[in-house]
């Protein structure tokens, strides 16, 4: 999704550091600029003017599955997990900030997890082929 993952004026945050060698072996490099849980961020409120929630999207994925090291799996408080991510984006949003959010519906459909959040979408758009990844965009009222 990084046109520049190393740009300046974005910070990449998450819970895993990990490199997997996949099996043409290609390296994926999970390697962000701060560890952090979204359930939790480490930012003071009103921190930035944009966010970009992009939690885990999969309920099942194998354990050395290649969609498993690539995406991170839910956890079995998912809907807690997600609305809680939600919050935290919200509270570190500045005034009139705008949250995009990113979702497949691989195994959760994108109207289940839109009613975890407390603020209702703008606008948002499917962009796969087959429709199954959705953006939806936030403003912090």
């Amino acid at each position: 999704m990084w046109f520049d993952r190393h740009c300046d004026d974005a910070v990449f945050g998450d819970v895993r550091r990990e490199e997997h060698v996949l099996c043409d072996g290609r390296v994926l490099r999970i390697e962000p600029d701060v560890m952090l849980d979204f359930r939790a961020l480490p930012f003071p409120d009103a921190s930035f003017r944009l966010v970009v929630f992009d939690p885990p999207h999969l309920k099942h994925a194998g354990r050395g599955s290649w969609m498993r090291a690539k995406y991170g799996v839910l956890g079995q408080d998912w809907k807690q997990d997600i609305h809680q991510g939600f919050v935290e984006c919200f509270r570190v949003l500045a005034s009139d900030g705008v949250l995009v959010f990113k979702w497949s519906e691989q195994d959760v459909k994108v109207n289940d997890v839109l009613r975890l959040s407390p603020v209702r979408p703008l606008f948002g758009h499917p962009l796969s082929p087959h429709g199954r990844t959705h953006w939806a965009v936030f403003l912090k009222p």
